[in-house]
């Protein structure tokens, strides 16, 4: 697990197709009640969070039109963006995450290829 020491969340920069989530608390009980040990895992145990930040999204390679000579020719990088947004409620898979903390308050790094999918609530006031 990193720990990081910056106050200010906008300065960290996600890298193509991650996502920055906020975990909800894992229940550590099985249904009948009994107390998990810590690194205890049923098959393949689904996580919840809300989606702080969201990487770019997957880069697009740079085509060349050698036969339009009137069209820009930035190096700009394009992407394909992501589907979530900041405020979605993201269901993962715990197995491709990295932890970290971040102003004393955990944090995970997802892959996009790890989210099964997201919740998204028009009502919810920015975080």
């Amino acid at each position: 697990m990193l720990k990081l020491k910056d106050r200010d969340l906008s300065r960290l920069i996600l890298i193509g197709d991650r996502l920055l989530i906020k975990p909800s608390k894992p229940t550590q009980r099985t249904d009948s009640g009994l107390y998990l040990p810590q690194g205890m895992h049923k098959k393949e145990e689904l996580y919840t969070g809300y989606v702080m930040k969201v990487g770019p999204g997957y880069p697009i390679p740079a085509i060349n039109d050698m036969d339009e000579p009137w069209k820009d020719k930035s190096d700009e990088v394009k992407y394909v963006p992501l589907q979530p947004k900041p405020g979605d409620l993201a269901v993962y898979l715990q197995q491709s995450v990295f932890e970290l903390v971040f102003n004393k308050q955990d944090y995970v790094v997802v892959p996009h290829s790890a989210l099964l999918f997201v919740i998204r609530d028009e009502e919810l006031v920015g975080l």
